[in-house]
C-alpha cells in the first residue's frame, strides 16, 4: 500500500511534468501558431467561414479541437492562450510575493503606531471593489491608446493588455499574503530562539534573512501558489466581462466567454467551452498540487506532520 509520502511525490511529479510540456508545447507551437508568413497570416485570427462551427476531428482539415464561429482554429487559440493566462498567473504572483512580504515584514517588525498605519492600510483596500479598480485602469488605458496611438494592435497592443491585468489584479492580490506573512512574524517574535538572538544584538537585516524568512517560508509559499490560480480566474473572470486581452488574441478566459453563447438547446457547441474550461481546471489543480507539495518541502514541520 502506497505511504502519504509516496503518493505526495507521485501527485507532483504528474503536476509538474503537466506544467512542464504545456509550457514546451506552447513555446514549441509559437512558429505553427503564429504561421510562417507574419501576423497577418497567424492560425489564431485566420477567419473561414466556410470551415466555422467544425466539431473535433481526427483527420480533418478544418483542426483538432474543432473551429469557432469564424472559423478559427480552437487548438492554435488554445495553445497561444495557455502562454497569455500563464504569464498574468506568474506575474501577479511575483508581485504578490514581493509586495506582500515585504509589507508584512515592515508592518510586524516595526510595531506601534507603523503597524497600525500598515495595516489600516491593508484594510482600506480589502474594501475597495477589485472590479471598479479593474474597470477605471482599463478606462484609463484605452484613453492613452486614443492620445497616443500605443497599443492599438500587434505585439505592442497585448503588452499593454498585458499589463493592464498585471496592474489590476497584482494591486490586490498581495493583501491576503502581508496578512500572513505579519501574522507569523508576530507569533515568531515570542519564541525563545528569537529573543535569544534579539538580546545577543543580531541586526534586524540578518535576523530577518537568518530567523524569520526561512521559518516563514512555507506559508508564504503556499499562499504564493494560490495566487497564480486565483489570478489565472481573474483574468478568466475579467475576459468574461470584456476587459484585459481583447480579440483577436485568445486566452482561456475570453475564448470561454465566447462559448457560452454558443451554448443552446437547439445545437449546443460543447467543444467551444469544453477545452478552455478543461485546461483552466486542470492547470489550476497542478498548481495547487505544486504548492503544496513545495510548502511541505520546505516548511519542516509541516512536512514532519503530513508523515
Amino acid at each position: 500500500m502506497p505511504t502519504p509520502t509516496r503518493t505526495r511525490r507521485r501527485s507532483t511529479w504528474i503536476a509538474g511534468g503537466f506544467l512542464i510540456l504545456m509550457v514546451v508545447v506552447s513555446l514549441g507551437s509559437l512558429p505553427w501558431t503564429l504561421g510562417s508568413s507574419g501576423r497577418a497570416a497567424a492560425r489564431f485570427e485566420a477567419a473561414n467561414p466556410a470551415q466555422a462551427l467544425q466539431p473535433p476531428s481526427w483527420g480533418g482539415s478544418h483542426g483538432l479541437l474543432g473551429t469557432d464561429r469564424l472559423g478559427r482554429d480552437v487548438t492554435a487559440r488554445l495553445l497561444l492562450g495557455s502562454g497569455i493566462s500563464l504569464v498574468v498567473g506568474f506575474a501577479a504572483a511575483t508581485t504578490a510575493l514581493l509586495l506582500g512580504t515585504t509589507w508584512g515584514l515592515a508592518a510586524a517588525m516595526a510595531g506601534g503606531r507603523v503597524d497600525a498605519v500598515l495595516m489600516r492600510i491593508v484594510d482600506v483596500l480589502y474594501g475597495l471593489p477589485s472590479i471598479l479598480l479593474v474597470v477605471l485602469l482599463a478606462v484609463a488605458m484605452d484613453g492613452f491608446r486614443d492620445r497616443t496611438g500605443v497599443g492599438s494592435g500587434g505585439a505592442s497592443g497585448l503588452l499593454l493588455d498585458l499589463a493592464t491585468l498585471w496592474i489590476a489584479i497584482g494591486a490586490v492580490s498581495w493583501l491576503t499574503l502581508a496578512r500572513v506573512v505579519r501574522g507569523q512574524v508576530l507569533s515568531l517574535r515570542t519564541q525563545p530562539f528569537i529573543e535569544s538572538a534579539r538580546v545577543v544584538g543580531v541586526p534586524t537585516g540578518r535576523l530577518v534573512r537568518r530567523y524569520y524568512l526561512p521559518w516563514i517560508a512555507g506559508p508564504i509559499v503556499a499562499c504564493t501558489a494560490l495566487i497564480v490560480p486565483m489570478a489565472m480566474l481573474s483574468e478568466a473572470f475579467l475576459s468574461f466581462l470584456g476587459i484585459g486581452v481583447q480579440e483577436p488574441l485568445p486566452s482561456w478566459g475570453n475564448m470561454a466567454a465566447a462559448a457560452l453563447s454558443e451554448l443552446n438547446p437547439v445545437q449546443s457547441r460543447w467543444w467551444l467551452l469544453l477545452w478552455p474550461s478543461l485546461l483552466i481546471a486542470v492547470t489550476l489543480i497542478a498548481l495547487m498540487v505544486l504548492g503544496e507539495s513545495l510548502r511541505l518541502t520546505i516548511d519542516p514541520r509541516q512536512r514532519d506532520a503530513a508523515t
